[in-house]
This record gives structure tokens, C-alpha cells and sequence, in this order.
């Protein structure tokens, strides 16, 4: 049995799978459901936050009490869909089940769905950040991908929010929309630089066949606006955009899709790319204790009906080899600005990378400065590339 180091400061994680319309680029295990579902499915997560202890140990994995969680994210899918008073629910299950210290509380959050007196009672629930759907300024992309809400969306939700006190905000913008153009993406930033959220997330456009745009594009079909994608150098030098305009408001970048105000890095995403221990709760739910990482059923009714009978809904454990997480620290560790600390990796998994680095860094796809190695600025939007290079 695989467990915690023990008085570890842990994040939790709660799936809300539920969204009102299915975007053309979505490929998340999520669905529209009736909103009369909502209640049995708070009720499983409770249930399962506050036995989650028996429940891991049914899967062979040990959960001690003196856990403490200092970060909370619930995603999804949209849990601003949620009467409040779950949301209130849940985080009070974590209270009550875990020594807490709780620095941020985060809600993701469609911009339609804000509401004065629903953003109030997040506040008083615990939540201290929002994270916006934004995805785009400019309507006629908002609704080629089959979005709710538009530009005038988010200006109100913004300032509802802010009259309440939040002052930890953040906006998810995805470069690569159907019909987007330079002039569209760059007003796209002006005005989100306008309303000067602490924090931005800048995505570039996935094409797989998991999205129903996805697989139009992939099969060479027209539906979801397919033909009307930017393509891939236009879509890199989006990305290059966000970078040189949010570094010029002020913004630090730290990962690769991610920017902040000084003071504002996502403390509970920060977890995942340093290889820190958090509990997922919900459907379709990822956890990671530093040795194993599982994961609940992707299907909400099967996850209720599991946690309801009282057993445990953990869909596959799987154990992270000494191979498996030196390829998570490279990963993971370079898509860090900061980067990542070579000696500490060669000490500890007892590999020597001088080979590999050098070919790599004669070409300029990586820097080291002492024992820091990262990649350069520009070559972010290849990543991934580069990362798969390294780990062969």
C-alpha cells in the first residue's frame, strides 16, 4: 500500500462535469445535463470528500488525517452552473474532513452565468478566485465555437465581481478559433488587458478527434466552421502576440500558458507542474500522491451510483516507475519559466542528459545557465517538440 508523506500540504480538486452547451472544440468528459441532477451529484462529492479515506483504501492507496489543504479548484465543465449554496456544500465537506489552511479557493466560471447576489454567496462560501471562460472578445468567434456569452458578458460579470471584493481574476483565451484573425486576436488582448485580470491563460488551439470540431477537421469536413481555422503558423504567431503584449502590461509568464500580475501564479496549478500531492473528487477526477496516481470513472451517473451504494469510484491506479516520473520532471519541469534544476534530476534518478542537452542546445532549443536548464522564450510554442526530442 502507497500512501502520503505524512503532514503533507496538499490541493483538492473538484470535477463539476455539468456545462450548458457543448463547445465545438470541447473534448472534456462532460455533458448538458438537467440541472434537477445537480443535487445528487454535490451530495456523491461530499460523500466521497468526507469518506475518501476508507474509499482510497479499498484501492490500496493510504490517506492519513493530518493532510492539510492549502488550495481548492473546481472545474469543469462550468460549476458557476451551481446553486451556491453546493458550492458552500462541498468546501464545507473539505472543512470538515481535512486540517485546512486555505490561501486560494478557485471557481471556474462562464461569464453569462455571474450574478450578483450568486457571486456574493461564493465569497461567503470561501471562494477568493474567479477563472473566466473568455476565450475571445469578438462575438462572431464566441459563437462559431458555440459559446453562450459574449464580449458585453464579461465586462458585467468583471464588474459584479469586482464590486464584491474579488481581486484575484483570471482569463482563459484560446488562440485559434474559427475565423479568427491577427486584428481579431490582438483585440482580443487589448481588451482583456483593459479590464486587467491578475491572471491570464492563453491557450493554443487543439485539434484531435476527441472535439466534435476536431474530428470535422481531421475527416476534411466544413461543420463548426472547420474551413475557417487559422492554421498553425498563424496560430504560433498568435501565441507570440500574447507574449510580447501581456509582457508589456505587466504580466510575468511562468508556464507556458500562463501569465500573472506579480503576486498572482495559480498557487493550486502550480502543484501539477511541480509534482506536488493533491486529491481529485468528483467524475472523471485525477489524483496524485508522489508515488501513484488515479483517477474516478469519467461518467457522472456511474460515479454517483458507485459513491451512493458506498463504494469507491477509482476507475485505475497507476504507479508512477522511477522512468515514468523522471519524464514527468522534465515535462512538466520545462514548462516552467523558472525551469528546472538539472543537478537535483541527475543526482536523483542517476542520469547524465550532457549529450542530449548539448545536441539540443547547439540547435537553440534549450538554455542552461549553471544547473538551471529551461527553454528559450521563442520556443514555447514548440514545446512539445523539443520535450519528446529529450526524453528519447
Amino acid at each position: 500500500m502507497l500512501q502520503f508523506e505524512a503532514m503533507t500540504r496538499i490541493g483538492v480538486y473538484i470535477q463539476v462535469p455539468f456545462c450548458q452547451t457543448k463547445c465545438t472544440y470541447c473534448n472534456f468528459h462532460t455533458g448538458v445535463v438537467p440541472a434537477a441532477r445537480f443535487a445528487s451529484y454535490v451530495e456523491a462529492v461530499c460523500r466521497e470528500i468526507r469518506d475518501h479515506s476508507s474509499l482510497l483504501e479499498a484501492s490500496g492507496i493510504s490517506s492519513p488525517a493530518d493532510l492539510t489543504v492549502d488550495t481548492v479548484y473546481i472545474g469543469g465543465g462550468t460549476p458557476s452552473l451551481l446553486d451556491p449554496r453546493f458550492v458552500g456544500q462541498m468546501l464545507q465537506a473539505i472543512r470538515n474532513s481535512f486540517s485546512c489552511a486555505l490561501g486560494e479557493v478557485t471557481l471556474e466560471a462562464d461569464p453569462e452565468t455571474i450574478e450578483s447576489e450568486k457571486a456574493a454567496d461564493w465569497a461567503a462560501s470561501g471562494v477568493n478566485r474567479i477563472s473566466f471562460g473568455v476565450q475571445s472578445f469578438v462575438d462572431d468567434e464566441l459563437k462559431s465555437s458555440g459559446r453562450m456569452h459574449r464580449a458585453a458578458d464579461v465586462y458585467k460579470g468583471v464588474a459584479i465581481l469586482r464590486s464584491l471584493g474579488f481581486a484575484n481574476i483570471s482569463f482563459d483565451l484560446i488562440a485559434g478559433l474559427p475565423r479568427q484573425t491577427e486584428a481579431s486576436w490582438r483585440r482580443s488582448l487589448e481588451e482583456l488587458i483593459a479590464l486587467s485580470p491578475e491572471h491570464v491563460s492563453a491557450y493554443i488551439m487543439e485539434i484531435d478527434e476527441g472535439s466534435r470540431l476536431g474530428l470535422e477537421v481531421l475527416e476534411g469536413g466544413s461543420r463548426y466552421s472547420a474551413r475557417e481555422l487559422p492554421n498553425e503558423e498563424l496560430m504560433a504567431d498568435f501565441y507570440g502576440l500574447a507574449q510580447r503584449e501581456l509582457k508589456s502590461a505587466g504580466y510575468q509568464q511562468y508556464e507556458i500558458s500562463n501569465w500573472a500580475k506579480p503576486g498572482f501564479p495559480s498557487q493550486h496549478n502550480m502543484k501539477y507542474w511541480r509534482r506536488e500531492p493533491y486529491l481529485g473528487f468528483g467524475a472523471g477526477a485525477h489524483s496524485f500522491s508522489g508515488t501513484q496516481r488515479w483517477a474516478n470513472v469519467h461518467d457522472a451517473a456511474a460515479y454517483v451510483a458507485a459513491i451512493s451504494a458506498g463504494q469507491n469510484a477509482v476507475e485505475s491506479v497507476d504507479l508512477v516507475t522511477r522512468e515514468l516520473a523522471l519524464e514527468e520532471e522534465l515535462f512538466l519541469g520545462l514548462r516552467q519559466l523558472a525551469g528546472i534544476d538539472l543537478g537535483r534530476i541527475e543526482r536523483q534518478y542517476g542520469v547524465d542528459l550532457d549529450k542530449k542537452l548539448f545536441r539540443l542546445a547547439s540547435r537553440g532549443m534549450v538554455e542552461r545557465e549553471g544547473n538551471t536548464l529551461r527553454l528559450p522564450a521563442d520556443k514555447l510554442s514548440v514545446s512539445n517538440e523539443i520535450i519528446v526530442e529529450l526524453l528519447r
